[in-house]
């Protein structure tokens, strides 16, 4: 079973996100943050379960999707490293994965 690891983008990406939350509500800022690892939790046990990203067809370079986030991971033979946590209104080409 594959490891989770986080990027420093994407840590970077959920403190932004989570920052931007609690100037409203600490309280909502949290629970996203909760929710947001607890999808990625879920793949220790099944890695495939995110889709291939549309705008890069490569099989290992998979999302889930999240409230209005696209969470994307990469799958290693030993990790599954968590790349970046993206607004689904943003374009994502212009999104630097690696």
């Amino acid at each position: 079973m594959a490891r989770l690891r986080w990027s420093p983008q994407a840590t970077a990406d959920l403190e932004s996100i989570c920052e931007h939350i609690a100037a409203d509500s600490e309280q909502y800022a949290r629970l996203f943050a909760e929710g947001v690892v607890s999808q990625f939790e879920e793949l220790e046990t099944h890695p495939r379960i995110g889709r291939v990203v549309p705008e890069y067809q490569e099989e290992n370079l998979r999302e889930r999707l999240y409230q209005n986030y696209r969470l994307v991971y990469e799958l290693t033979a030993k990790w599954i490293e968590i790349v970046a946590i993206v607004h689904s209104a943003r374009n994502f080409k212009g999104v630097s994965l690696r």
